[in-house]
């Protein structure tokens, strides 16, 4: 078990109806309506959240791994997010997907990168071993 020094932050929410009711922030930054992967209507699903969450995450571990190297972090560097939802013989689970994208960072760095995020990044750490991840550079 790792130790823990110091809390950084906790994010508290409040859901009610799983994929097809609502869910919101202890402060009120977030407020949205939930909707099953395909359904009509205008909520969205948990996958989606996933992916833009550990996208973002992973946007700072990058940046964190390009001050680390003393390299400067473009401006326009982004992260497209996919997060599957599967069935199979053991019932549900996931899957994902990112294609990174770091303009002006030549091709065999910006893997050096990736892969020195993927260590850092929360999202990643939680994740590991427990779902399938693929990485691609844009």
């Amino acid at each position: 078990m790792l130790s823990i020094e110091k809390v950084l932050h906790s994010g508290r929410t409040h859901t009610t109806g799983g994929r097809e009711g609502a869910g919101r922030s202890d402060d009120g930054r977030l407020d949205l309506k939930l909707s099953p992967p395909g359904a009509p209507g205008h909520g969205s699903n948990p996958e989606q959240l996933f992916a833009v969450c550990w996208s973002a995450s992973f946007l700072g571990a990058l940046r964190h791994a390009c001050n680390a190297r003393k390299l400067g972090f473009p401006a326009n560097a982004a992260v497209d997010a996919q997060v599957d939802l599967l069935h199979g013989e053991q019932g549900f689970f996931l899957q994902a997907h990112l294609q990174v994208s770091l303009p002006d960072i030549e091709a065999d760095t910006a893997q050096q990168l990736i892969e020195a995020a993927h260590q850092n990044c929360p999202y990643s750490k939680a994740t590991r071993r427990n779902i399938e991840v693929s990485f691609t550079l844009a």
